[in-house]
């Protein structure tokens, strides 16, 4: 009896051993925290505020003012991040902390995306993604943005859409793998119209490695309009997917800023059907059509203008 009782307890600690080895296996990490982020039309407010230095993240107090001028707390705060840098805890933990999500657009500017579509920056990627899982609440990430122009080293003219597609595929895999599924996947292009800006279907991922799709475009001539400067592109979206758009990075120029051209940006979001606007809030001192002072404040129409399309969104907290 004794030696049943042995035998018996010695199988039930090699069969937990083994259980508890296979969960181990099985489950490397905490569960992961599904947050799915909800597709509603005009339900996100975001802005973009420069850090100081440039590419790092903006203090609250730029974000407080933009929200005091805006009359409504936006629900999502952009940043740009360059290769290497990790995933900064802190301040996504402070955005939080105030009903914001971080949106980060990662960039390669100093990495080479056949590199990153072949595993050499997994090292990187795999700290980035655990960091973002253990943050456990939703992050907006975005890899490469505006491809679809010829300015940026890993856009149109510079790296094959190919080996772009693949390094995208290539980073959404190893987060997921690392169990990063917090994230909302912003496949974001630019608007077409603007000079060196390409057709995107060649850029596409494909729907199992996207989330939404974001467009970046501006007012900066007298008769742009919502149509003209976001039309073609749209059309171009759905012709490849039906996934939520957003405009994640969007802005009106100092010589066009008025009640009316603001309250046709909102206006067309909305009827468009898109996620929301994510305002481009800095002054860009370069000359150019593309390089201005976005701002709002100090413009009373605009002001009036932003106020009033704010006030038709129903902006969604976390």
């Amino acid at each position: 009896m004794r030696y049943r009782l042995v035998t018996l307890i010695g199988f039930v600690i090699a069969v937990t051993a083994i259980a508890v080895t296979s969960s181990r296996i099985t489950f490397r990490y905490p569960p992961a925290v599904h947050e799915t982020l909800a597709p509603k039309t005009a339900s996100y407010l975001g802005v973009f505020e420069e850090g100081t230095p440039p590419g790092t993240p903006p203090s609250y107090r730029s974000i407080e003012q933009f929200s005091h001028m805006a009359r409504q707390q936006p629900n999502l705060v952009a940043y740009y991040s360059g290769w290497a840098q990790p995933f900064n805890v802190s301040y996504a933990n402070m955005l939080h902390g105030h009903g914001a999500i971080p949106f980060v657009q990662v960039d390669p500017s100093f990495a080479k995306v056949p590199a990153i579509a072949s595993g050499d920056y997994d090292t990187y990627l795999r700290s980035y993604a655990d960091s973002v899982r253990d943050y456990g609440h939703a992050v907006v990430i975005g890899f490469g943005h505006e491809m679809n122009g010829d300015w940026y080293s890993w856009g149109y003219g510079h790296t094959s859409p190919a080996t772009f597609v693949t390094a995208w595929r290539h980073i959404v895999t190893v987060f997921r793998q690392e169990g990063a599924y917090n994230v909302t996947w912003l496949w974001t292009v630019n608007q077409l119209g603007r000079k060196g800006a390409q057709p995107i279907r060649a850029w596409w991922p494909g729907t199992n490695y996207v989330t939404w799709v974001g467009i970046d475009g501006y007012y900066v001539r007298r008769s742009d309009n919502f149509s003209s400067v976001f039309g073609q592109t749209i059309s171009q979206v759905r012709a490849i997917t039906g996934k939520p758009i957003l405009l994640s990075e969007a802005a009106v120029s100092p010589k066009l800023k008025s009640f009316a051209t603001i309250v046709n940006l909102f206006n067309g979001m909305q009827s468009a059907g898109m996620l929301g606007v994510v305002w481009f809030d800095i002054n860009q001192p370069t000359q150019g059509l593309y390089h201005q002072d976005w701002h709002i404040e100090g413009n009373k129409q605009a002001m009036d203008g932003f106020q009033l399309g704010v006030a038709n969104l129903k902006v969604a907290r976390t």
